[in-house]
């Protein structure tokens, strides 16, 4: 929400990033172990122009205050809570517990902990790390208006072979060869909004593994490529992204 300050358009916005915070539930019935860990970031819309301009911070939420909620909040979490959860429980607590906060932005990622298995079996309490993060992000309105948006991130993916580029513009600027066979390499970043899902965004930047040939006028050909040795290499690299939503009046 845009405020009017001497005829100017006044927007503001403050948080905390990057709260860690990992969360074990026990099970009543046995022994074993649950847990997620979350990296959190908050920020708050609210009415407190005096702070810019009267030196006034009598409507601040310090961000050391948001820091320690992520905690308490963590800890009153009896059962386990996905992270779309647990980001809308603290966007509701501070659009409700603080009158001058009207929209709060909260963001959090997930570590992939995964459950490790010892002969064949799931261990009670041993995780290992995964591969891609999961996102949720929630946008919460003192209204009650809700966006939910959750996603994935470093989902690491590559094919050996059945992939090329050819076709592309060619100008004087041009010096990339035409190929029809390559290797194919993405991490994807996927996130997608609720509403029966309403939208869907990727974002799948082109690594690269380029063919290793190494001569000397000496030695001649030391390394010859034949599709087998490749130089992994992620800068520069293509970026490639797009997205996808409904037609519809209701969001």
């Amino acid at each position: 929400m845009a405020k009017e300050l001497d005829g100017f358009n006044f927007e503001q916005r403050h948080g905390k990033s990057r709260v860690r915070v990992a969360r074990v539930w026990r099970s009543k019935q046995g022994g074993r172990h649950f847990i997620v860990e979350w990296n959190v970031n908050i920020s708050l819309l609210s009415n407190c122009v005096a702070a810019y301009v009267s030196d006034d911070n009598s409507d601040i939420v310090a961000t050391d205050t948001m820091k320690n909620t992520v905690y308490v909040k963590a800890k009153e979490c009896s059962e386990q809570i996905s992270a779309e959860e647990f980001a809308i429980l603290l966007g509701k607590h501070f659009t409700s517990f603080y009158p001058q906060v009207f929209t709060a932005i909260v963001k959090v990622v997930e570590k992939p902990w995964e459950r490790v298995s010892v002969n064949g079996q799931p261990h009670e309490h041993g995780f290992k790390l995964g591969s891609e993060k999961h996102t949720a992000e929630a946008i919460v309105q003192k209204s009650g208006i809700l966006q939910l948006t959750s996603g994935i991130e470093g989902l690491a993916l590559l094919k050996t072979t059945q992939s090329g580029f050819e076709g592309f513009i060619r100008d004087k600027y041009t010096a990339l060869p035409e190929t029809r066979e390559r290797m194919l390499a993405t991490e994807v970043t996927a996130s997608w909004r609720f509403t029966d899902i309403s939208s869907i965004q990727l974002k799948m930047p082109n690594i690269h593994f380029l063919p290793v040939n190494i001569s000397s006028k000496d030695n001649g050909n030391i390394v010859k490529f034949n599709d087998d040795v490749f130089l992994p290499t992620d800068e520069p690299h293509g970026s490639i992204e797009a997205s996808l939503s409904r037609f519809w009046s209701k969001m």
